[in-house]
């Protein structure tokens, strides 16, 4: 890696740098031809189980909006 890239990617704040590496990866999937990462069976256990819940009790959960103003507010 030049050392001009690596000054710039200093000057990027960390959400940035997470974008950054977000781009990286779906351009790494793109030229492997990975549409979808496999998920390990106990991830995917756990979503089921958690879909499965909010099923049965939707009234429990919060709104990403909820999540996000108590987030911000802290």
């Amino acid at each position: 890696m030049s050392i001009t890239l690596q000054q710039e990617l200093s000057q990027l704040t960390a959400a940035e740098k997470l974008l950054l590496v977000e781009d990286i990866w779906d351009e790494i999937a793109k030229e492997a031809g990975i549409q979808h990462l496999p998920l390990p069976d106990s991830q995917r256990i756990e979503l089921d189980r958690r879909y499965a819940d909010f099923l049965t009790n939707p009234e429990e959960g919060s709104s990403w909006e909820d999540v996000k103003r108590r987030l911000l507010s802290k």
